[in-house]
């Protein structure tokens, strides 16, 4: 009787172990998961920042500004010179 107990926790020890294997490789998984989803939401920020960097340097707004500076600086030149 004590063998068959014996048998059956080691069993259940082997089980709890097993699974406890199983945990720590999810929890791995999930950690790179994840960085992966970290990764894609940092590369997807930074594509709509560059997008919307460039729309607002070609923005008709930026080159009349642009356009103003140059000629104040122009002007300004001119009265020194």
């Amino acid at each position: 009787m004590k063998l068959y107990l014996a048998a059956a926790v080691l069993m259940l020890v082997f089980v709890a172990y097993t699974e406890a294997q199983d945990a720590e490789q999810t929890i791995e998984q999930r950690f790179n998961r994840f960085g992966e989803q970290v990764a894609e939401v940092s590369k997807g920020l930074a594509e709509k920042a560059k997008t919307t960097f460039e729309e607002l340097s070609t923005s008709q707004f930026a080159v009349d500004t642009r356009d103003w500076f140059q000629t104040q600086i122009e002007k300004l030149k001119t009265k020194l010179s």
